[in-house]
């Protein structure tokens, strides 16, 4: 591996700033936009135009390293790269990072954003402004980063730059005439983008202290060289052979190696003020590494943290168990449990712990950040983990407060004690935005209603398109809402949700009895007054999932001791008496009780197959 000289900024025997390669200019800022706006491809071109990869390494989506992200077509873990170029006779170092776009991984854009001083903002040509492109915009003004606004893909058919740059202009108060046309695809603007980098994005900011305060943005794990931590220095250096403490943990590491990604890993010996990379200290595990603790030398610490971000907060929650093969076998639960902490060594993000259910067995209880982190969960344990799951329905984290003020998080129905014990059940609620097409607001306003919102504001972004703000619980748009509204809208509105706290409503646990047995897998939390009709309609879905047996299957929905709802799946039966052609009734009346009795004993004893579907089936709320 190449080793590249360190880079001093503050050491006056290399002159004026820029003036060399090993003094140059840095430029932190990270590329921001909506999914499928073009940040990976844009990544790609700037790569090529600085000359950090040849056309012969050049791929779609070079920074996207997982299979899974080139399959989708999305970006899941941010990825930082430092790159050099020369612009009026001066050196310059770009480290930028190209980040997710989907609301699930908005954390990943937040820890971006806290190491940059600027942000490239990607507005698509042929869609426009949409709701994560806002949301994303408020977390770089939040940060008081400087803003350039690009729009892409200029080169389709469908494109209309100067609309677009004037919607930017009236959303988020952006002058057009200051958007530059690029299409990352061919290429054309990118010169003028990195132009625009170079001279209007700020420099790091000045040294608050001499020592050493470095931030920890990422981290990732490594099988052969344990924890990879991704650094932006703010104060001080780092070298390698330091020892160093993370302040928020208190562990203390040597640092074996530092280095930047150009793409390549580069090793240096020196990170100085401004600069990011990677550092690597035998941290064993994840866990180990908290994103957004501050590293600092061990001899001289430095008084007081950056000033960090929140840990990531899981808001779903569902149970995963080992599948049963079509040829019988059941997987190990010990085989799902290696796949488990495999994958937690990659993705700190989501937790588990074990579980078990009466249904299903053994299992484990999973947080996630929403709908999309728990399917590429499932997915990346399927394909790295080689395990099949059984999957139950989602559910949110509620919050308790019970008669003696104790205040506890529920994320499982199973958890919820005896309704006698509360004060209070509060959920969570979001504040949602939506990007809508005008011919579609009466059906989206009666959607929102449907789901308990709380309408807030709406604003017309142009002749065709509206912006409209709404609050509502977490727990009804986890499920359906997003496919509605595409359905509704034929495809062109886009989402994006915030969690602005937690509120006291009427919430019920509502119990599923199957053959007199309750299922924890299948309770859910709903409010009281729609709780009769989602169990009517989620008996109404069991009696199609669940096959008919010898016997038959009473399916009942409870709320404490109170049956709400029931449905039966009649059992098969064989008739007894087709053998008599004549004679007394009572012949018949005979073999209609022994039958009877036959049944009951079969009742008592026999156990109801519950296949994945029905576990699922909770899901759809609709009738």
């Amino acid at each position: 591996m190449a080793e590249i000289k360190p880079i001093l900024a503050l050491d006056p025997t290399l002159g004026e700033e820029g003036s060399c390669p090993e003094n140059p200019v840095i430029r932190n800022f990270s590329i921001i936009a909506h999914i499928d706006h073009g940040k990976s491809t844009l990544s790609d071109r700037l790569l090529q135009s600085t000359n950090a990869i040849t056309e012969r390494e050049a791929r779609e989506q070079i920074l996207d390293s997982m299979d899974l992200e080139r399959e989708r077509g999305i970006t899941i873990k941010a990825s930082a790269v430092s790159v050099r170029h020369v612009h009026n006779g001066k050196h310059y170092l770009l480290n930028f990072i190209d980040t997710p776009g989907h609301v699930d991984f908005s954390y990943e854009v937040s820890r971006a954003l806290t190491a940059c001083e600027g942000a490239v903002l990607v507005v698509d040509s042929t869609q426009g402004v949409e709701a994560q492109t806002v949301a994303n915009t408020y977390l770089a003004v939040n940060n008081n980063l400087e803003i350039i606004t690009v729009i892409n893909k200029i080169d389709l058919p469908a494109a209309e730059p100067d609309e677009r740059a004037m919607e930017v202009e009236q959303v988020l108060g952006f002058p057009a005439e200051e958007a530059i046309f690029v299409s990352a695809k061919s290429g054309q603007g990118i010169p003028e983008l990195l132009e625009r980098i170079c001279e209007v994005l700020p420099s790091p900011r000045e040294q608050q202290t001499k020592r050493t305060r470095a931030l920890i943005f990422d981290s990732h794990y490594d099988d052969y060289r344990g924890v990879v931590v991704y650094i932006r220095m703010f104060d001080g250096k780092l070298s390698v052979g330091d020892k160093v403490r993370m302040m928020g943990t208190g562990r203390t590491y040597t640092v074996t190696e530092l280095g930047k990604y150009t793409p390549k890993p580069q090793k240096v010996t020196t990170l100085g003020p401004g600069e990011t990379g990677y550092l690597i200290a035998n941290i064993k595990a994840l866990a180990d590494v908290r994103v957004g603790d501050t590293i600092t030398q061990e001899l001289e610490p430095a008084e007081k943290a950056l000033p960090g971000y929140e840990e990531p907060r899981q808001m779903v929650f569902c149970d995963f168990y080992p599948a049963t093969t079509e040829d019988g076998k059941g997987q190990n639960f010990e085989d799902l449990r290696e796949a488990m902490e495999k994958l937690a060594l990659n993705d700190a993000s989501f937790t588990y712990h074990a579980v078990h259910s009466e249904a299903l067995g053994f299992g484990f209880r999973c947080g996630f950040l929403g709908l999309l982190h728990m399917d590429i969960i499932q997915e990346r344990l399927e394909r790295e983990g080689g395990v099949e799951v059984v999957q139950t329905a989602p559910n949110v984290t509620y919050e308790l407060l019970k008669r003696d003020k104790e205040l506890v998080e529920i994320s499982n129905p199973a958890d919820l004690p005896d309704p006698s014990l509360w004060l209070e059940l509060r959920e969570p609620i979001v504040r949602v935005e939506l990007m809508i097409n005008t011919d579609s607001v009466g059906d989206i306003m009666a959607l929102c209603l449907s789901r308990r919102g709380e309408f807030k504001s709406q604003q017309a972004v142009s002749e065709m398109r509206q912006f409209m703000t709404w609050e509502m619980p977490l727990a009804e748009i986890i499920y359906d809402f997003y496919d509605k509204l595409k359905s509704i809208t034929r495809g062109y509105a886009t989402m994006d949700y915030e969690i602005i706290g937690f509120r006291k409503e009427n919430l019920s646990k509502v119990d599923i009895l199957i053959n007199g047995e309750i299922v924890e897998a299948l309770s859910f939390i709903s409010h009281r007054d729609t709780a009769d009709k989602r169990g009517r309609a989620l008996l109404n879905k069991l009696k199609k999932q669940i096959d008919r047996h010898q016997f038959e299957i009473p399916l009942q929905a409870i709320i404490g001791g109170k049956i709400i709802a029931r449905e039966s799946i009649k059992g098969v039966r064989k008739n007894v008496t087709a053998k008599c052609y004549g004679g007394d009734v009572s012949r018949k009346r005979k073999l209609l009780e022994k039958q009877k009795k036959g049944k009951k004993k079969m009742k008592s004893i026999g156990s109801v197959n519950i296949p994945q579907e029905a576990f699922m089936a909770v899901l759809d709320t609709s009738e």
